[in-house]
């Protein structure tokens, strides 16, 4: 009997979160968590859970600008080593991105591992801009090179990250940020204070900052004074930037 192939697996695109706009002029791609090995393929249920509540507020923010918001299914739910397997998809998704919509701006918008997977596939050619939320990131090696950077240059960068996260250093995020600060000034990094992995006590003030950023990044709109400033802060002050509670409540755009 002739041996059965193992069927390919594949990433694919979720469905666009809100309507879908007759012309595309943005994208942003979701990039849920995941796990740091793991060979299992994710549900969809499970893929967008992290990401949904974000994706459903920049689709209401950007309807009327014409940007498309697609969540990533992966193939598997694992970073699994060397193999980098999502942001292997993360870069995946860009190209079909511009397959479909044609060369239009990719802002990578990632939690946790999925956060990861940003920062890795930022230099795609189609991505102006990474949103990197509550990072994980692996442990300083002297035997490993480090998680790269470089290749995010050109691009706006902003990390988020809660100083009480236990299960993502938020320390890590940060002196990435700073090596990143120094190959690319514009990068940023907000500091979510007395806040979970999750960034659930600041969920509203998260997605704001999230919102401001992506208008800006993709459709030129005004970004607020407090992001503003923080891309133009030097280390560490920019890297340092407090989320203050309210944020996005009473907005103060030039």
């Amino acid at each position: 009997m002739a041996q059965e192939l193992t069927p390919v697996r594949t990433a694919r695109l979720g469905k666009a979160l809100g309507p879908e706009p007759t012309a595309v002029s943005g994208a942003v791609l979701l990039l849920p968590a995941g796990e740091e090995v793991s060979g299992r393929r994710p549900s969809a249920l499970w893929a967008a859970a992290s990401v949904r509540g974000l994706g459903r507020r920049l689709a209401r923010a950007g309807a009327g600008e014409g940007l498309a918001v697609h969540a990533v299914h992966y193939r598997y739910r694992g970073w699994n080593g060397s193999e980098a397997h999502l942001a292997a998809d993360a870069a995946w998704a860009a190209d079909e991105i511009v397959r479909r919509y044609g060369d239009v701006p990719v802002c990578l918008a990632g939690v946790d591992m999925g956060a990861r997977a940003a920062l890795h596939a930022g230099g795609h050619d189609a991505v102006n801009s990474v949103l990197a939320m509550a990072p994980w990131l692996p442990e300083e090696d002297m035997a490993a090179p480090p998680e790269p950077v470089r290749h995010l240059v050109g691009r706006r960068v902003l990390l988020v990250h809660g100083t009480k996260d236990e299960r993502c250093d938020p320390e890590l995020s940060f002196r990435l940020a700073a090596r990143a600060k120094k190959a690319n000034r514009d990068v940023c990094r907000f500091e979510v204070h007395s806040d979970g992995h999750g960034l659930h006590q600041y969920r509203a003030e998260v997605h704001a900052l999230a919102e401001d950023f992506v208008m800006g990044v993709l459709f030129g709109k005004a970004l607020s004074r407090p992001v503003e400033d923080a891309l133009a802060a030097p280390p560490p002050l920019g890297l340092r930037m407090p989320l203050a509670a309210g944020f996005g409540k009473s907005l103060r755009r030039r």
